[in-house]
């Protein structure tokens, strides 16, 4: 399927997944510079604005970007963020975030009546074997509790995948930078509340190249670069085409991580590593979904018939629907794979 994409597509796709793998570093750089829910509110200041101005409002009811920006926005972000601040690496929580393969195809299940294969079953039992080892070599070298987090996090981004494919957003670019306009206010919110004010003013009163840096790339590279290039590849390819590429996510987050941050890898983080990309493959791509009495479509990079978002990691995503594709919106997601992670990721 890779065959069927010209080099330069090729190339775009690679590098998405880079700038959401690399993401995660550039999270925990900004963790030295800002509080974690302070900067997961300047970040999605800086990827509202002002791009906001320039794309329209996707033709979606409001109450959809509310809900997304809030479960994707302010808890996903929000828990990553603090998690990666308690002592999460930044490595594992690019592999870690992409169980959120797993809680998509879960909520999908309860909540939207999907019927899953069993071979998608099976991928998501390797991928919470993958889970329990990653947590039993957390706990023995690092906080539990960071990990827990990380784990919520990926929750809530399966949670905003499966809103989002009820929503089915037409555009990923335009969906993502206006999901962008929710987070801020709640976020500074609760920085002020359980960060205090003096925490935000001193970080805002040391800001330097470095700190602006990690905003502008978690905002700007990993949200509207990598959203937008993951939906442009949408439009052009089928879903099963380009959705594979979200599991290079961590394998960038945990080389970028190893090389600019000196994170290692145990043994044992290497077996959970290879069971939850094992896992995730097979939950993403082991058959395709259907909806109860619904003809199946091709999945996104979730693995799932619909939109999400990597940031990203996967992140899972999808949207519009085109000759089959469907348009993400994490996977940074993500896949934000990464912190952001894509539909992708993200992480983003």
């Amino acid at each position: 399927m890779i065959g069927t994409m010209r080099p330069a597509h090729l190339v775009l796709a690679v590098l998405v997944a880079a700038v959401w793998g690399v993401n995660f570093v550039v999270i925990e750089v900004g963790l030295d510079h800002f509080p974690p829910l302070l900067f997961s509110a300047l970040r999605f200041v800086v990827a509202a604005l002002p791009a906001v101005f320039f794309v329209r409002r996707p033709r979606v009811a409001l109450g959809w970007i509310v809900l997304v920006g809030l479960v994707l926005g302010v808890a996903k972000f929000g828990l990553l963020f603090l998690g990666m601040h308690l002592g999460m690496p930044a490595g594992l929580s690019s592999l870690v975030l992409q169980v959120q393969a797993v809680f998509t195809a879960v909520f999908a299940v309860v909540l939207l009546r999907e019927r899953l294969r069993p071979l998608r079953y099976a991928g998501m039992g390797v991928a919470l074997a993958g889970i329990a080892v990653a947590a039993h070599d957390q706990g023995t070298a690092g906080p539990l509790t960071a990990f827990v987090l990380v784990v919520a996090a990926a929750a809530f981004w399966g949670l905003a995948n499966v809103i989002t494919r009820k929503a089915a957003p037409p555009d990923a670019l335009s969906w993502m930078v206006w999901v962008s306009l929710v987070p801020p206010l709640p976020l500074f919110a609760l920085s002020l509340l359980f960060e205090g004010p003096e925490a935000g003013l001193a970080a805002l009163r040391g800001l330097d190249a470095a700190g602006v840096g990690a905003i502008v790339y978690v905002a700007w590279g990993a949200t509207v670069f990598g959203f937008g290039a993951w939906g442009f590849l949408l439009r052009h390819h089928d879903a099963s085409v380009v959705a594979p590429f979200s599991l290079l996510v961590p394998v960038f987050g945990m080389a970028s991580a190893a090389l600019l941050l000196g994170e290692g890898v145990s043994p044992l983080g290497w077996v959970a590593a290879a069971l939850l990309v094992a896992g995730v493959a097979l939950t993403a791509f082991g058959g395709r979904s259907r909806a109860a009495g619904a003809p199946a479509a091709s999945p996104g990079p979730d693995g799932a018939p619909a939109p999400a978002d990597p940031s990203a990691p996967p992140r899972a995503g999808a949207g519009a629907v085109r000759s089959g594709a469907r348009v993400p919106a994490d996977p940074s997601a993500p896949a934000d794979p990464a912190g952001e992670e894509p539909p992708a990721p993200p992480g983003r």
